[in-house]
């Protein structure tokens, strides 16, 4: 996947970044596109290095909750998290309509995704590797934090969108999990003490 958001940035970067301009733009019908399009669309190499490193390390990651929900989880996270920077894309610019392009909203799903899916479905390991990302990584969630009559720059709504989208995400597979306990809950009575 990596190595296929290089190969668009260099025909990006030979075409004069005329990709770019297929990144989500907030509330116009065309701008729906940009959903598919904006996570493999870098503003320039220096915006696509910076999100290798957390999308090779949180991908990883995300594999160990297994292919089948890394799969899901991206596809969760892609589209629900580009449909809510699309909705609410333009909030706090104050320089008219934006159009949010990068691999941050996807990188911000998968790190809220690894937070709390170990809590969703209980197991050690996966609330390990939470902890480890919170560590790791923790501090990069306050770019999802709104910043208000700025003009161009990071897409906090992009990053805040992924995220809601990443625990979205969680907890919609960790469905059979949480099913499992609490069927195996639901035949366990709980004993009071006689008063």
């Amino acid at each position: 996947f990596v190595a296929l958001l290089y190969l668009v940035e260099l025909i990006d970067q030979l075409s004069r970044h005329s990709l770019d301009a297929n990144g989500i733009r907030p509330l116009e019908a065309d701008g729906l596109w940009g959903i598919v399009f904006s996570p493999v669309l870098h503003e320039s190499w220096q915006h696509l290095a910076a999100n290798t490193v957390p999308l090779l390390v949180l991908g990883f990651l995300m594999t160990l909750a297994g292919l089948s929900r890394f799969v899901w989880a991206t596809a969760i996270v892609w589209i629900l998290g580009g449909f809510g920077t699309w909705l609410i894309g333009n909030v706090g610019s104050s320089c008219g309509p934006t159009d949010h392009i990068g691999a941050s909203g996807l990188i911000f799903g998968w790190l809220a995704f690894l937070l709390v899916f170990g809590i969703f479905v209980r197991r050690m390991r996966d609330i390990i590797i939470g902890v480890i990302v919170m560590f790791a990584y923790g501090g990069v969630l306050l770019g999802a934090m709104p910043v208000l009559g700025r003009c161009g720059g990071v897409s906090w709504q992009g990053h805040l969108c992924g995220a809601i989208a990443g625990v979205v995400a969680a907890y919609m597979l960790s469905a059979p999990e949480r099913k499992a306990r609490a069927s195996r809950n639901g035949g366990t009575t709980v004993s009071r003490p006689k008063t």
